[in-house]
């Protein structure tokens, strides 16, 4: 299952400066999958740390988890190393971080309908691809997808700026930024994407 993808995969603006930025630093035998596999370990540890309230070791390993989805999609794309197995369980490392924080964290102090809309709605089109797969094809991100996704980053990332520096303003510009997100989720839900 993890032989590569064949299409040449299409590459997004965001690519081209990560390509720039990061990928010099990650040598040829690091792959996207790693970069995954990574994040999945990351998650726990990240939980771990904000359930003991350690935000000051917590926030920066949820930035660097949160880097390796940005990266890996990035380096699969660029380097033609999309497989199956990344097709797959990237999204699932998306979900597991992002879904576990929002409702170890943002459940807190965001209001709850909020949150639980934003986990669903995030769910969705996995539920969806889940039951239609054997219809044949994939199911990749599209831009709606991938705004969606950068919006919850925002959301958590302001969150959790705010908790460790106390700043209420940044805690309320979060809340507004998971808003946005179940929007672009519910968007990307009606246009198939992850």
């Amino acid at each position: 299952m993890n032989e590569a993808v064949q299409t040449p995969p299409k590459l997004y603006f965001h690519d081209h400066i990560v390509k720039f930025i990061f990928l010099p630093f990650i040598p040829s035998f690091v792959k996207p999958n790693h970069l995954t596999a990574v994040r999945m370990l990351l998650t726990p540890v990240v939980l771990w740390l904000f359930f003991i309230e350690n935000y000051t070791i917590g926030f920066p390993l949820f930035i660097i988890a949160s880097l390796t989805d940005l990266v890996d999609g990035c380096l699969a794309r660029v380097r033609n190393q999309i497989t199956p197995w990344g097709i797959v369980f990237d999204p699932v490392a998306d979900k597991l971080l992002i879904g576990s924080v929002a409702l170890m964290v943002a459940l807190k102090y965001f209001h709850p309908v909020l949150v639980f809309a934003a986990i669903v709605l995030d769910l969705m089109p996995t539920i969806r691809w889940a039951f239609s797969k054997h219809e044949g094809g994939i199911m990749m991100a599209n831009w709606w997808g991938k705004w969606k996704m950068f919006m919850q980053f925002s959301s958590l990332t302001l969150l959790l700026l705010g908790i460790v520096f106390h700043v209420a303003a940044l805690i309320i510009a979060g809340e507004i930024a998971l808003a946005i997100a179940v929007v672009l989720a519910l968007v990307a839900f009606l246009t198939y994407s992850l």
